[in-house]
């Protein structure tokens, strides 16, 4: 619904409610509590009437998507899926995933990259302002990763990890870093990273003496891959659009 459409705007409750907040009654509840902020400004009366397509609604501190044409996704990307949306070699790529569902939807794009032999989430959107604040590095969005390394690691590394690693082109530091797992001369860890250069993980990992034999990016912020399966898309809920909103300060 557009300005023009209601040029006196739509009340509250009711542009909640076709959001997915809340039924109408309990979107009344939701303001008359005061946890609905429009415009930075917090609402408690029940007849304020606002144009969805210019407000901006916060419920408890999350911001609420009022736009239809926007599409949050999470793609658990295979290995040997190349992260561009078209490919004039013919190579797999995330556009191959899009046909018939998606490729009609303008504009929707994938949220920076994971290289070839990378697999797991990896988020599509047309919301331009979220995606280019989620790949900017003063965001410090968070990613975790699952990987499997060779030989086994050891106490000390996440330590210093955490503390920084030196690289040809700069220090890393390691957000979070734990070892789940080691047989066989192999680890498998957990990293969580704000970094976004290109093959991070993989050039950090190889400078410690821990080539990575295996890669899967399990999470972005808080939206999680968890049992999804590869090779599949599905829609973000709100809930996880929210936090990633939050996340960048939308």
């Amino acid at each position: 619904m557009t300005s023009e459409q209601h040029p006196d705007g739509i009340r509250l409750q009711k542009v909640l409610s076709q959001a997915g907040v809340a039924s109408r009654r309990a979107a009344e509840d939701l303001i008359a509590a005061g946890r609905v902020e429009v415009d930075g400004e917090v609402v408690t009366e029940l007849g304020r009437r606002v144009h969805p397509d210019e407000a901006v609604i916060h419920v408890d501190g999350t911001r609420v998507n009022l736009r239809d044409d926007l599409v949050y996704l999470a793609f658990n990307k295979p290995k040997g899926v190349h992260s561009t949306m078209s490919d004039d070699r013919g190579r797999p790529c995330v556009g191959d995933y899009l046909r018939g569902r998606w490729e009609e939807t303008p504009g929707v794009v994938h949220v920076g990259r994971l290289d070839e032999n990378t697999e797991g989430l990896l988020l599509l959107t047309n919301d331009g302002d979220l995606g280019h604040r989620l790949m900017h590095p003063s965001y410090r969005v968070l990613k975790t990763y699952f990987a499997e390394v060779e030989g086994l690691v050891p106490r000390g590394l996440g330590k210093e990890l955490r503390a920084g690693w030196e690289l040809p082109d700069g220090i890393v530091k390691v957000d979070q870093f734990r070892v789940k797992d080691m047989h066989s001369g192999r680890s498998m860890i957990e990293l969580v990273i704000h970094e976004g250069r290109k093959h991070i993980v993989r050039r950090l990992m190889a400078a410690t003496g821990h080539p990575v034999r295996k890669l899967v990016r399990t999470a972005v912020g808080d939206v999680q891959l968890g049992n999804q399966r590869q090779g599949t898309i599905r829609r973000l809920n709100r809930g996880e659009v929210g936090t990633l909103y939050r996340t960048v300060g939308l």
